[in-house]
C-alpha cells in the first residue's frame, strides 16, 4: 500500500518523485526510524483486516525542528471516514502521555487542504512563529494541544 501511494499523484505533497527507488528508501526510513528512535508511525488498519490504510504517528528525524505527529493516508477511500482522525488523536495522546513530549506539531504542505482540515479537527492551530523543516521550508506548522486541553 505504501509503494502504491508513493508512486501515485497523491504523494506529491510529501515531495515524492514517484519513482521506485526513492519510494523504497522512504519506506526503509520508516522502518529504521523505529529501530533508531524507539517509536515511529503506525500502520492503520480496520479491525480484522491487516491492509494498511494509513501511516500515522510520532516522527522525529534528526533534522526536524520539533517532534511531529505525521500522517500519510495511503487509501483515498478512507478520507472523510474519521479513521485517520481517530488514529492521529491516539498518536497525539501517545506522544504526550507515553513518550512524555512537551509539545507536538504537524508539518503540512500549504496546499494539502485535507491534512490541514485534519489538524484543525484535532484542535491544532497554525503556529506562524514556528520553524518548518529545512527540507520543506514552505510547510505550515500546526501545534497540537495536550489531550486534556483539546477535550
Amino acid at each position: 500500500a505504501f509503494r502504491a501511494f508513493m508512486l501515485s499523484d497523491r504523494s506529491k505533497t510529501l515531495g515524492s518523485t514517484q519513482e521506485e527507488g526513492p519510494a523504497w528508501r522512504i519506506f526503509a526510513s520508516e522502518l529504521g526510524h523505529w529501530e533508531i528512535c524507539g517509536h515511529g508511525m503506525w500502520a492503520v488498519t480496520k479491525t480484522g483486516d491487516d491492509t494498511a490504510l494509513a501511516l500515522i504517528g510520532p516522527w522525529t528525524p534528526v533534522d526536524w525542528p520539533e517532534k511531529e505527529i505525521g500522517w500519510m493516508v495511503l487509501d483515498a477511500a478512507i478520507e472523510g471516514t474519521g479513521i485517520a482522525a481517530e488514529a492521529a488523536a491516539a498518536a497525539v495522546k501517545h506522544a504526550y502521555d507515553v513518550l512524555g513530549w512537551d509539545t507536538v506539531v504537524s508539518y503540512i504542505a500549504p496546499d494539502n487542504t485535507r491534512s490541514i482540515a485534519l489538524a484543525e479537527r484535532l484542535g491544532a492551530t497554525h503556529d506562524t512563529a514556528a520553524t518548518a523543516p529545512a527540507r520543506y521550508p514552505n510547510s505550515r506548522v500546526y501545534r497540537h494541544p495536550k489531550p486534556e486541553v483539546a477535550a
